[in-house]
């Protein structure tokens, strides 16, 4: 039988004078390494994608992370150049993606931007440079070359009792690397607070009621799947989901 696909969303980024759609390689690496499945990269578009018709051919949606972020519009407020970058053809594409695929109850996996893109797609907001309000950490990403670096796991988080992540990552502290400036500042109502760090901040959700997998996470479980355990059962918890859509798919 052949392997399940799962749509990313791209990123709309200009290079040399040229735009691209691309998708940054560590989570097409861990979708085929961690999750066991294919990866299907939708252009980032404004206009033009279909939705349903994505939907139609895929079995899972793998929302990842970013460096733009998304548009503070989408979630009732005015823009300011602090809260940039931001990726308009990547709100347009990965928003309604989320939405249909929480109906029509595809698996869904949402890393750091994406966390913040579920959050908004539910009615949700979000909150900028975090590490400025009072007794919040700084969550920012080491300026450093070296990515292992940058990414390494170095705070904690910790996951609910009785929450659905609780099964695949266990209860109480788990390690992980949290890398952002922007966080969930009133979670949409139909989110579960699934794990927070220390300071309060959010670090993990889940969708109320969801008929499949529908998870998000503050943090890079894609980078270190190979060698985390917590990162690996992530994406092993996120590919199960998906085979057992797409078997569903098939009968």
């Amino acid at each position: 039988m052949s392997k399940p696909v799962v749509a990313i969303p791209s990123d709309f980024r200009e290079f040399d004078g040229n735009v691209w759609h691309v998708v940054a390689h560590q989570y097409v690496r861990a979708a085929v390494e961690g999750a066991g499945v294919m990866p299907f990269l939708v252009p980032a578009l404004e206009s033009g994608n279909d939705v349903d018709e994505i939907l139609d051919r895929v079995d899972g949606v793998l929302a990842s992370g970013a460096r733009s972020n998304v548009h503070p519009s989408l979630y009732g407020r005015e823009a300011t150049e602090e809260d940039g970058p931001f990726d308009r053809g990547r709100d347009a594409t990965s928003l309604p993606l989320i939405r249909r695929a929480l109906e029509r109850g595809v698996p869904l996996f949402a890393i750091c931007r994406g966390l913040q893109e579920l959050n908004v797609a539910l009615g949700g907001t979000l909150a900028t440079e975090i590490q400025e309000q009072p007794g919040i950490w700084d969550h920012r990403k080491p300026d450093v070359p070296d990515l292992d670096v940058a990414y390494g796991i170095r705070q904690d988080v910790i996951v609910k009792q009785g929450s659905c992540l609780a099964p695949v990552l266990g209860v109480g502290r788990v390690r992980v690397n949290s890398l952002h400036r922007q966080a969930i500042a009133s979670a949409a109502p139909r989110l579960a607070v699934e794990a927070v760090a220390d300071d309060g901040t959010i670090e993990a959700v889940s969708v109320i009621g969801a008929k499949a997998f529908a998870v998000g996470v503050q943090w890079h479980p894609e980078y270190w799947v190979r060698t985390d355990a917590a990162s690996a059962s992530l994406f092993r918890a996120f590919g199960e989901a998906v085979r057992t859509y797409r078997e569903s798919k098939l009968k």
